[in-house]
């Protein structure tokens, strides 16, 4: 069982189904009479609507119903509001949105809700959608975040102050002050953080079945966090118990954060199948998910880093526009908070000051995509870090040396409040120099130089925080002494059935394949948070690890009396109780067999062997590592190629190196998407989304990614039994400015200081022939 336990590359079991056709998404469930549900969305960024007709929908073929805005006023259904505000937490207090299921008076935002249409079959309730009649009164529309902070600039809420929701400051601002006036060095840089789209393979989907006989819902959705849309749609949206409703998510084609939130469309199959009596299946298009699912990014920031003579951090600033988009939803105040608290990043900072204003928008809502404020704060550190370098003259893996928080400084308190448990900096940064061949790269430039090309190359650093709230696992054997694991945390690819059975049989010694995972339906989970912020190895496992030890001490006393023993003499080892001093023993298994028995024990052993465990993210723990990437630029047409890209990770103890590789790569592919083509965008005069299908919205390709070289080192987190530090979001945090800062290191030669993200071919060019002219 060794070649199963915690660190071996287990494949993953949930595979098998997925290579071989047989998952299971919501587009695969068919029920018994279900009709299907259409979108009509807004043509409009912001416009008041004066007039709705749904008579011809109404009476077109197939159709069982239509809804509006008007329905859901008067069914007295409720919007959905946010998850928290930092009022909530202490903070300032911000404009509390309500993002209605159908909108009744005014339109906020390109894609918005506003009927929906069920009928026999998809087909039918698209072209009913198409005969509903609106009018609408076009308003002014802002679509940056500079337009809407601008003055005079036109209120998203006329009710609210103006479009800043809340500003959120950290640090201390005299003290800040005080070191840049000290300082012997001092860079800035102006940063955009391009919005972007998950894009998750498969599209959001819901299916709504409503049971007249007892007056309860069935919730069938592609969602992240089961138990949490359970919750908003019950109590805020039809304001009934929870156990009126079961919602239930079998496999999920990624998330990415996106799909943590609970949409208008998960309540209108639920209402809609009240209202006709039978299931209702809606599926979103790709373009209504690049109208609508919650976007990631967008900020803008203005930073300021000090040095002293030695290239050492006085301090740093910044001031920072971060888009709501039209409304408060679900996390969106996560990235906007962490986009400030990792400023630090892995360094000695002594002083600090960074404030961001939260600023609506006419655009669709932004919430957290993979790293959620992480990529933020890291790239506008380490491209301070870059410029400074330059400017005084030291090596950029030397300025980064000379910064590092020190191993024996550990636990280490940051300016921002966190507390860093552990972390070698500077030999993670080492081992990742040695693997790309750092030295080596004067003879690889006179190469590409002599083809005409330009290369650069730049080293990264990162630290994120992983980890929040608590949840709870349970653990179950069956009479034949299988093992069930009930999670509240729920995988979406990020291969928990064969992760959490890999601890549990070297925990409790059951054969690797006697194990199974139950997740994902409220009716069978007592309770659970879902899974984001690559919260699962450490909330999860620290969990399951005190469910495994909990049903350990269950079984002792049933081991020691079937083997006529006292309990305190028995010990349990390598999957086996034994009695201590003896050759007497028992397997786990045949403990939890035994406890099924119809008779013969003792009443005050019961019946089953079943435990539960909790953790909590308190605190947090902080995953880091070095990237190193090596790019050619062609000058004549800007085009950018990725030669080599080098990554090494301090994620802790690694449970399984195969899932952990899989997790890293595809945070690079998505690091490197923003970093180079991804982009969601905005007219900026009339708010219509320019990028809403996959002709107008590059996303990265294989050809776009290079072979990825990646090591661990393994440094133990120190503030939880199992040692882990989260992985899945360490690639998206490092890459874009590790990407950005090689093609400045290849272009800096030839007069360019700064691109955008994203680096397309148009920007790279544009930018060097800004840089001709100059010259």
């Amino acid at each position: 069982m060794s070649s199963f336990g915690i660190g071996q590359p287990v494949r993953r079991v949930e595979d098998r189904r997925f290579l071989t056709g047989r998952a299971r998404y919501v587009d695969d469930i068919v029920l018994p009479r279900q009709a299907h549900g259409a979108l009509v969305l807004s043509p409009h960024a912001h416009a008041r609507i004066t007039r709705v007709d749904v008579g011809r929908a109404r009476a077109a073929e197939g159709v069982l119903c239509v809804l509006t805005g008007a329905d859901a006023v008067a069914d007295q259904l409720g919007g959905i509001p946010p998850n928290a505000m930092p009022e909530d937490m202490g903070g300032p207090k911000g404009y509390r949105t309500r993002r209605p299921v159908l909108v009744a008076d005014v339109v906020r935002h390109v894609g918005e809700r506003v009927a929906f249409v069920v009928a026999e079959t998809a087909a039918q309730a698209r072209e009913a959608a198409e005969l509903i009649e609106i009018d609408y009164e076009p308003l002014p529309a802002v679509a940056t975040v500079e337009d809407a902070t601008s003055d005079g600039a036109a209120k998203i809420w006329p009710e609210w102050t103006g479009n800043v929701c809340f500003t959120l400051a950290m640090g201390k601002k005299e003290a800040t002050d005080a070191a840049f006036a000290t300082a012997r060095h001092v860079v800035s840089v102006r940063l955009l953080n391009n919005r972007l789209a998950a894009n998750a393979l498969e599209t959001r989907g819901a299916i709504g079945d409503y049971n007249a006989a007892d007056d309860s819902y069935t919730l069938y959705t592609s969602t992240q966090n089961p138990h949490g849309v359970r919750s908003v749609l019950s109590q805020a949206v039809f304001r009934m118990p929870e156990t009126k409703l079961r919602v239930v998510a079998q496999d999920v084609g990624g998330g990415f954060g996106m799909k943590g939130d609970t949409y208008p469309e998960e309540a209108l199959v639920l209402w809609a199948s009240r209202r006709c009596g039978r299931p209702v299946k809606w599926i979103q298009s790709r373009s209504e998910g690049l109208l609508n699912d919650d976007h990631g990014r967008d900020q803008v920031v203005d930073g300021e880093l000090a040095l002293d003579e030695h290239g050492k951090i006085l301090g740093i600033r910044a001031r920072a526009l971060h888009a709501l988009g039209a409304y408060v939803v679900g996390a969106a105040i996560v990235p906007v908070i962490y986009s400030l608290k990792l400023v630090p990043n892995a360094y000695v900072v002594p002083a600090l000051h960074v404030v961001s204003q939260a600023v609506f928008t006419n655009t669709a809502p932004t919430g957290p995509y993979r790293g959620a404020g992480r990529p933020e704060a890291v790239y506008l550190t380490e491209r301070l870090l870059d410029r400074a370098a330059v400017v005084i003259g030291i090596a950029p893996d030397e300025i980064r040396r000379r910064n590092f928080i020190a191993p024996q400084a550990m636990p280490f308190t940051t300016p921002t409040g966190f507390v860093y448990d552990s972390g070698e900096f500077a030999a993670t940064m080492d081992r990742c120099l040695d693997l790309a061949d750092w030295k080596g790269f004067a003879a690889r430039r006179a190469a590409s130089e002599a083809r005409g090309k330009r290369r650069g190359r730049a080293l990264t650093y990162y630290i994120e925080d992983c980890g929040v709230f608590n949840d709870r696992m349970e653990l179950r054997f069956d009479p034949s002494g299988n093992v069930t694991i009930v999670a509240g945390t729920f995988s979406h690819g990020q291969g928990h059935a064969t992760t959490y059975a890999q601890m549990v049989s070297e925990w409790l010694g059951v054969p690797f394949e006697n194990i199974r995972l139950v997740q994902g339906d409220t009716n069978q989970v007592s309770f659970g948070r879902g899974t984001y912020a690559s919260r699962s190895a450490l909330i999860g496992g620290s969990a399951l690890k005190l469910a495994a030890d909990a049903v350990i001490e269950k079984a002792r006393p049933l081991a020691a009396h079937l083997m006529e023993a006292a309990a305190d003499d028995v010990q349990f080892k390598d999957g086996k109780f034994q009695v201590v001093g003896t050759d007497r023993a028992m397997p786990l298994v045949d403990v939890a067999k035994a406890f099924y028995r119809p008779v013969g024990l003792p009443r005050q052993f019961g019946i089953g062997l079943e435990a539960s465990g909790a953790w909590s993210a308190e605190p947090q723990n902080f995953p880091n590592g070095a990237h190193v990437c090596e790019v050619e630029v062609d000058p004549d047409t800007g085009r950018v190629t990725i030669d080599r890209y080098v990554v090494v990770d301090d994620v802790g103890r690694v449970i399984n190196p195969l899932i952990c590789e899989g997790q890293i790569q595809g945070g690079l592919a998505q690091g490197i998407g923003q970093a180079l083509v991804e982009q969601v965008a905005y007219d900026r005069e009339s708010g219509q989304l320019l990028s809403s299908s996959f002709t107008d919205y590059c996303m990265p390709r294989a050809d776009d990614l290079p072979d990825f070289t990646m090591d661990f080192r393994e440094v133990p987190c120190r503030t939880n039994p199992l040692g882990v530090k989260g992985i899945g979001e360490a690639g998206s945090v490092g890459a874009p400015p590790t990407i950005v800062n090689a093609i400045l290191d290849a272009l800096r030669p030839l007069g360019v200081e700064h691109v955008d993200m994203p680096a397309t071919p148009a920007e790279v060019w544009s930018r060097l022939h800004s840089a001709r002219r100059a010259r």
